[in-house]
């Protein structure tokens, strides 16, 4: 079977690297299932792309689409335009997509029309947000896709109350735990650790990207300084987000105990998260990989498609109330943090699963 496998940003390449390795380990694809990784190029700066390739050990697309830049919808019309003509010219019996972004769509709806079956990682997960984009992207990609693999018993729960066959959901666990847990032991300090004087616990992890917390720019501002007030005098290392950085260029201020730091590549981001004393976050993949390493987690959304990681898990939300966020790190410093586990199939087996069941697809 020729299966196509699609990637397009840094959440993607994190949960596409253990399924590369899978379709590569000929002790688990006795059958012979060949692939074609396409990176459609949405994410083309170096430091949100290709150094996770290097650093995770995934083999150099066999093309990139190049379709980075562009409004939504620009951008989306690019993918498929190009991704179009690959797949005509390489033909394949599967797409394999994962994750939530603007390429998983895109290309789901390019195969589709073009007759290809379509397997997507990291199915059925709902914030029920309809102004997040990925929540969008979910939704349409389930929609028309043949195969579901999903990381969770809620994901199945929403796939088969919007009317999807049990038989084609497949409940495999989590590619990019299987990802952390593979280079845990790889995890390296960032370049600024011994310039900040960081050790184990002594600072606070911070990522912004989501349009409602940076693109007011008092809001950002209001949220910084509440975070800043609310930290107990750590450090807070703030890895910004290219969409960020744009919007802090117009902050003419500096802000006491806040490190402005580069996107950090993935051994030294995770880094910094294992031996965090919190991270503050409004990313969802972040609240997984904090869950597994058992680090307290906010979440700065009111609104999570990863239920597990609250109920099961490290994470809280808090959304924009700035109580609940005082609250939480008060909690946070009187050591009153609750105990998380670790969900169900989070084993780092998830793509061994995967390339199993395509096998009998």
């Amino acid at each position: 079977m020729k299966v196509t496998v699609v990637a397009g940003a840094r959440p993607n390449f994190m949960k596409i690297s253990p399924i590369i390795d899978a379709l590569e380990d000929r002790s688990i694809n006795k059958k012979g299932i060949t692939y074609r990784l396409i990176h459609t190029g949405q994410h083309y700066d170096n430091k949100m792309s290709e150094n996770f390739f290097t650093e995770l050990g995934i083999p150099p697309p066999h093309i990139n689409l190049e379709c980075g830049g562009g409004t939504q919808a620009e951008q989306t019309a690019n993918i498929m335009v190009k991704f179009e003509r690959d797949l005509i010219e390489n033909p394949a019996d599967m797409l394999l997509v994962v994750g939530d972004v603007t390429s998983t769509m895109a290309c789901t709806i390019v195969a589709k029309k073009l007759g290809v079956r379509v397997a997507h990682v990291e199915a059925g997960i709902r914030s029920h947000d309809m102004t997040m984009p990925e929540e969008i992207n979910r939704i349409v990609t389930d929609s028309i896709c043949d195969y579901f693999f999903t990381t969770s018993n809620s994901a199945n729960d929403h796939l088969v109350k919007s009317g999807v066959k049990s038989e084609n959901i497949f409940f495999v666990g989590n590619t990019m735990i299987d990802t952390l847990l593979k280079h845990k032991s790889r995890f390296t300090e960032p370049d600024f650790w011994s310039e900040y004087d960081l050790s184990n616990k002594n600072y606070i992890v911070l990522t912004l990207h989501r349009p409602s917390n940076v693109d007011d720019i008092d809001k950002l501002d209001t949220l910084l300084n509440e975070v800043i007030n609310s930290s107990n005098g750590l450090k807070i290392i703030f890895p910004v987000h290219p969409r960020t950085q744009k919007i802090l260029r117009n902050l003419t201020k500096t802000y006491k105990g806040l490190m402005l730091v580069e996107p950090q590549s993935y051994l030294k981001f995770n880094y910094l998260v294992a031996n965090a004393k919190c991270v503050i976050t409004d990313s969802g993949g972040i609240t997984e990989e904090t869950t597994v390493l058992n680090i307290p987690c906010i979440t700065l959304r009111n609104t999570t498609e990863r239920p597990e990681t609250v109920i099961v898990g490290t994470n809280l939300l808090v959304g924009s109330d700035f109580i609940l966020l005082r609250d939480a790190l008060n909690k946070l410093f009187a050591n009153q943090w609750k105990r998380g586990e670790i969900p169900e199939k989070w084993d780092g087996q998830s793509a061994t699963r995967i390339v199993s069941i395509l096998q009998q697809l």
